[in-house]
């Protein structure tokens, strides 16, 4: 146990691969919801622990690309597969003071770190894992005032507005061409509402395409990937919000905001991995976050999640700060 430390003397890095966004998201999450001043260490895995972690152990400096160098911070807050070996390398170089923060099952044994985090449809339990309704995320009031001054022009959309998150493929999922014509069909039935649509490099120009021709672009919204992303705005404005069933970390954001949410089903692969999300599909329903989209629209009360602060409220216990 950490000897009891002031919060704002604290040193943390933020760990997570290269390139993921949705993952590197659940970090930040945990870091604004400490308020502390991070450093966002993006790295990259060397051969063979590239192929091979988080399996072969026995990191060293060569293991990553930037190189991860001291002075090693007081906390590590990582997410990822490619990211528990550098917390293994800077838990073994900093003789174990850094105080190392896993978020989702890193599928090795959970002693290996001070504190794992996962959601409740992972199956990981011990006495230093924590487990959350869904995904951490970065999803607070603040952050939705802001981005709602940001993204302004939203206003331009009459109200009620509707925000529609779209992913696609995954280990989990498929978005056929099918679901993507009833889907669009269903949305150009709803008159009465404004739409503010993004869709994911998953999607597919195809079904991208099906959207575009059911849904009038001079009413709606359809961000084509140009200028700054406007999805942080798109959940500010939204007085509903969908989104696609193969994206935990979508979900778990759109139910932090307190708005009704509706999920968009798509065609399950009926494997472990639609198993698991199924099981996150089913707690945000029964917390009544969550609905099945069947072409209506209705508006409810729930409570949002807050799994960003329950993880933050649990390393300043565990690391004894005031």
């Amino acid at each position: 146990m950490q000897s009891a430390r002031k919060l704002e003397d604290i040193s943390c890095w933020v760990v997570c691969e290269d390139g993921l966004t949705g993952t590197l998201n659940q970090c930040l999450g945990v870091a604004e919801a400490l308020q502390l001043p991070y450093e966002n260490k993006a790295i990259k895995l060397n051969q063979p622990w590239k192929s091979l972690s988080p399996y072969l152990g026995f990191e060293t400096h060569k293991s990553f690309t930037p190189p991860l160098n001291g002075p090693w911070p007081d906390l590590v807050i990582a997410a990822g597969r490619k990211s528990i070996a550098a917390s293994r390398y800077i838990k073994h170089q900093s003789h174990g003071k850094s105080f190392t923060v896993q978020l989702q099952d890193p599928r090795i044994c959970a002693s290996n770190f001070d504190l794992v985090a996962v959601p409740e449809h992972d199956h990981l339990r011990a006495d230093n894992v924590l487990v959350t309704a869904a995904t951490p995320n970065r999803i607070t009031k603040d952050k939705l005032e802001q981005a709602k001054k940001d993204f302004a022009t939203f206003i331009d959309l009459p109200a009620p507005r509707i925000a529609v998150l779209i992913g696609g493929d995954s280990k989990a999922y498929k978005l056929t061409r099918d679901i993507m014509l009833k889907l669009s069909l269903q949305l150009s039935h709803l008159k009465d509402h404004s739409l503010m649509i993004t869709a994911s490099r998953r999607t597919g120009e195809g079904n991208v395409q099906i959207l575009k021709d059911h849904i009038n672009l001079d009413k709606h919204f359809l961000w084509d990937g140009q200028g700054p992303n406007p999805y942080f705005g798109m959940l500010a404005w939204a007085d509903v919000i969908l989104v696609s069933a193969d994206s935990a970390s979508m979900l778990s954001e759109a139910c932090s905001t307190g708005k009704p949410v509706y999920m968009i089903k798509m065609k399950s692969k009926g494997d472990k991995a639609t198993r698991r999300i199924d099981k996150l599909h089913q707690k945000l329903q029964q917390s009544g976050a969550l609905r099945i989209f069947d072409g209506h629209i209705e508006h409810w009360d729930y409570t949002p999640l807050n799994d960003a602060q329950i993880v933050a409220q649990e390393i300043k216990k565990r690391m004894e700060l005031i």
